[in-house]
């Protein structure tokens, strides 16, 4: 049964953060606040974590489109080609913020996403989750997690989804209540910007 972790976003607890950290280095998965909806996620570089994460997605791993969760744009060239400067300008100007972008993968990327050409970055608003991926010193992949009722589309209870992912995931936040509404997806890797889908990020910064 997970952990259920209370940690405040206005001043994150350094030695609750530890905890959450040494959890994800073992290989476990974790729900955690972003600036949007609670995210599942796990080490990136850990590849049993990665399975685990497709399986209770019901997706192949290969096949997963997963965010990457950055502390800043510091990690960017780990991962993603070379960017022009309007599109680094761009990223400064929305980062962090509730904006998934989709940038050109380069050769770096882990194993398991070798034969992907793009990949989604996101450094979301939130001090919980920036301490989280500060203190491992490494991204997390990250999905969101989705409400099966019809009507909301995320739980935004941390108690709820507690009581629902107990079973599933080594450590659930407790960060407050969540959002409802996803991250703005904006494609990055062609010529022109492409919003994929209008979130919670304003499309004013294009």
């Amino acid at each position: 049964m997970a952990q259920f972790i209370k940690i405040y976003p206005d001043k994150p607890n350094e030695a609750a953060i530890a905890k959450v950290v040494k959890v994800l280095k073992d290989g476990g998965l974790v729900i955690y606040p972003t600036d949007t909806v609670y995210g599942l996620g796990c080490d990136i570089t850990n590849t049993k974590a990665l399975e685990r994460v497709a399986k209770i997605k019901g997706i192949k791993l290969e096949k997963a489109n997963f965010s990457f969760v950055c502390h800043d744009l510091s990690n960017l060239s780990d991962y993603v080609k070379q960017i022009d400067t309007a599109t680094f300008k761009l990223l400064k100007r929305a980062l962090p913020g509730p904006y998934t972008f989709i940038l050109p993968g380069n050769n770096n990327l882990p194993k398991e996403f070798k034969k992907k050409t793009t990949v989604g970055i996101r450094v979301p608003d939130n001090s919980i989750a920036l301490e989280i991926v500060r203190q491992l010193g490494n991204p997390i992949v990250s999905t969101s997690i989705h409400d099966d009722d019809d009507v909301i589309e995320y739980t935004t209870d941390p108690e709820l989804i507690f009581e629902k992912w107990q079973n599933l995931v080594d450590v659930v936040i407790d960060g407050g209540y969540g959002d409802n509404m996803g991250s703005t997806i904006i494609d990055l890797s062609g010529d022109e910007p492409i919003v994929v889908r209008e979130g919670k990020g304003s499309l004013d910064i294009l």
